[in-house]
């Protein structure tokens, strides 16, 4: 089906979308039957700044120089599409606040550093959860029509709700631990530096403690990286990746894998993310 709407003709500027996003969050309501803008932003002819790729492997922890991308920077292309639906004013759900809860990501093949690529984004829908609402936001890469890369973002709207929590899982024997890391005070602005992704709950502790945080805390999507660089992923890849607590900065946390499962926790045994990485499905 044909996309309706123009495709843009450069990255939006996140900044902006930032502060319109915090303007416009005290006036919603959010809830899962709520209308949500049906758009599908594309950006074609999208290049990689091989600076800030760089700058990107080095705080994620990937080899510098690949020919390939890290299987989780396409996130960070498409993330200023995704900001730009998620902060406009047909969004249902209020930007301040909302909550990365997940993210799974098909890698199909190998994805050039050097290419041109098209990027899509739409949000795919809204649901109940226990806790409130979750937004599903899909990107979609594709390299000369061909689609290369896409991923499934689930971002949560705390508020009451009547939705009943899930029953009780078993839960899996813990990992073993693999590597500790102590993590420094400037990961976010290093992280936010490289992906742009400047949120001040990220940055310095006098930021994130405007918003209930005693100190910074690392992006979702930077502890998804760190655990992935350390795994490492088939050429076709599906990963997924749950983020159950915030890191806070600076912190000491321990990564533990086995097979084709990783986590992140801290020395209390409590989680902080967690997922799988598995060859995808041709």
């Amino acid at each position: 089906m044909a996309n309706p709407y123009p495709p843009l003709t450069d990255t939006p500027a996140l900044t902006p979308l930032l502060l319109r996003g915090a303007l416009l969050s005290p006036f919603k309501r959010p809830r899962a039957d709520a209308e949500f803008p049906r758009t599908r932003l594309v950006l074609p002819g999208a290049r990689v700044d091989l600076a800030k790729l760089a700058a990107y492997e080095r705080v994620c922890g990937f080899p510098t120089g690949d020919d390939a991308l890290p299987i989780t920077y396409p996130h960070v292309l498409g993330f200023p599409l995704a900001m730009r639906l998620m902060s406009c004013r047909a969004f249902p759900l209020p930007l301040l606040g909302l909550v990365h809860t997940s993210v799974e990501i098909t890698r199909h093949t190998a994805v050039p550093a050097t290419g041109e690529y098209e990027l899509t984004v739409y949000v795919d829908e809204l649901a109940p959860h226990r806790r409130g609402t979750e937004a599903t936001v899909t990107t979609e890469m594709r390299a000369g029509g061909a689609l290369v890369w896409e991923s499934r973002s689930t971002y949560l709207a705390r508020h009451r709700t009547e939705a009943q929590p899930p029953a009780a899982a078993e839960k899996p024997e813990p990992l073993p631990t693999v590597a500790e890391w102590r993590l420094g005070e400037d990961v976010g602005r290093r992280y936010g530096a490289a992906s742009g992704d400047r949120n001040p709950i990220h940055l310095h502790p006098l930021t994130a403690r405007l918003f209930g945080f005693p100190r910074a805390i690392a992006h979702g999507m930077w502890t998804a990286a760190r655990c992935l660089a350390a795994h490492g992923t088939p050429e076709r890849a599906l990963v997924r990746a749950e983020f159950r607590a915030p890191v806070l900065l600076p912190g000491t946390v321990e990564y533990a894998a086995l097979d084709d499962r990783f986590a992140l926790r801290d020395a209390t045994g409590r989680v902080h993310v967690e997922g799988f990485v598995r060859p995808a499905v041709a």
